[in-house]
């Protein structure tokens, strides 16, 4: 399938390593940036506050709705916000527990939008207890599974949407679709790492073999290189680890990066799914490591949107989405998208769509997406990059929003792109 914007992800040739363009490629970048916010626009049906235009629909939905309609009426204004504005965060606020207890008391009205996002897809009694819990014990809890057991996708869907309105009617046609293929959801922690969280998960559940990027020793002196090279990396921002002081931010990334090639290379040398599965499972109940290797894919998105840019610059030819990635305001060069988008990974925002073919490009998975809003669409089902190379593994994925992903299991029968 294609996106509103197919064709974009052909290959085209910088003429200048300034970065100038001739008027045929800016009307060809200005048609991209259109078509990519287009769907945006199109998602306030279900996850924007209602437009004037909808207002006379609005007054036919049943006065109690689901606690999951509310939700999204109530967050979605924090799309937009996050989409027009964009956050530098201090590292020292994450040196201990007290500044970080600090900041979260005086959250912003954005911060408590996201929040909202987070409880949709948590339990109440697991928000209760948070509540209880100081800020430096919560990311303490043991054996939290931050990937939800299977669940009969049907049953989610019914459990989730109860209502009537367009856009419960819409969920439930969508849930009904990938139905045909899929039995089962698993429900990914919403905390705004799910996209690399959800891609991830599947990716080491799948693992049949280490890939080559892995391979290479190249990969461990990457920091180190990197870091000599562009100072600036130095505002990359680590989650903290709770018990031990921080190291060089060098040995840091290193050992984060150590850590995603020896549990890929675990679960590749597995020879049962169900043995892997059961790896995976426990590997995302360890947040320390978890939470490591999201980092190591967060610094290989970082690496590649450098690659792109340097690229770009030198005249070489760059997949289309790397413009949309380098005109947005907030992330005109590799620098400004760290501070603003990969650093914000996790703490005030997830990936945004532009962010999920980086993230692609970076793992050199294509992602596939159900997304249920596009239900009826030419969009329903998205490929990251949609035209992928043909030796990159798939997974798969399910959005409601753009915004938040979960898992898709027990394939019902054999499929292909």
């Amino acid at each position: 399938m294609w996106l509103s914007f197919q064709g974009m992800f052909s290959w085209k040739s910088s003429k200048s390593t300034d970065f100038s363009a001739s008027a045929e490629e800016t009307q060809k970048k200005d048609t991209a940036m259109i078509n990519l916010t287009r769907p945006e626009k199109e998602k306030h049906i279900f996850t924007e506050e209602p437009s004037s235009a909808s207002a006379a629909g609005d007054q036919e939905k049943p006065a109690l709705k689901t606690k999951k309609e509310h939700a999204y009426k109530r967050h979605g204004k924090a799309s937009q916000v996050h989409d027009q504005n964009t956050f530098l965060t201090n590292q020292d606020s994450h040196k201990n527990c007290e500044v970080k207890q600090s900041v979260s008391r005086s959250s912003s009205a954005m911060e408590s939008h996201v929040d909202i996002e987070e409880d949709m897809y948590r339990d109440a009694e697991e928000i209760e207890r948070e509540k209880v819990l100081p800020v430096c014990e919560t990311g303490s809890s043991e054996n939290k599974l931050s990937v939800a057991s299977e669940m009969d996708i049907l049953e989610y869907c019914q459990k989730e949407w109860r209502g009537n309105t367009p856009m419960a009617k819409c969920m439930k046609k969508g849930y009904e679709a990938v139905s045909q293929k899929f039995t089962s959801i698993r429900r990914v922690r919403g905390d705004n790492y799910c996209a690399v969280r959800a891609t991830l998960f599947q990716a080491l559940s799948q693992a049949s073999e280490l890939p080559e990027w892995l391979q290479s020793e190249e990969l461990m002196l990457l920091p180190e290189k990197l870091l000599s090279k562009y100072d600036w990396i130095r505002q990359w921002q680590l989650r903290p680890k709770l018990g031990r002081k921080m190291g060089e931010l060098s040995d840091e990334i290193k050992d984060c990066l150590m850590l995603l090639r020896k549990k890929w290379e675990s679960m590749s040398e597995m020879k049962s799914p169900v043995e892997r599965q059961a790896a995976c499972d426990e590997l995302f109940t360890n947040e320390e490591e978890e939470y490591s290797l999201y980092e190591a894919v967060k610094f290989l998105m970082l690496n590649t949107a450098i690659e792109l840019y340097n690229d770009d610059k030198k005249g070489r030819k760059v997949p289309v989405f790397s413009w949309l990635l380098f005109a947005r305001d907030s992330s005109s060069n590799p620098s400004q998208l760290m501070n603003n988008h990969l650093n914000q990974i996790g703490h005030t925002g997830g990936l945004e769509q532009v962010e999920m073919f980086l993230l692609a490009y970076a793992l050199q998975y294509t992602i596939k997406v159900y997304r249920l809003y596009k239900y009826s669409t030419d969009e329903f089902i998205t490929l990251y990059p949609n035209d992928p190379e043909q030796n990159w593994p798939v997974v798969t994925l399910i959005t409601e929003d753009d915004r938040h992903y979960n898992i898709p299991v027990r394939m019902c029968e054999e499929t292909s792109l």
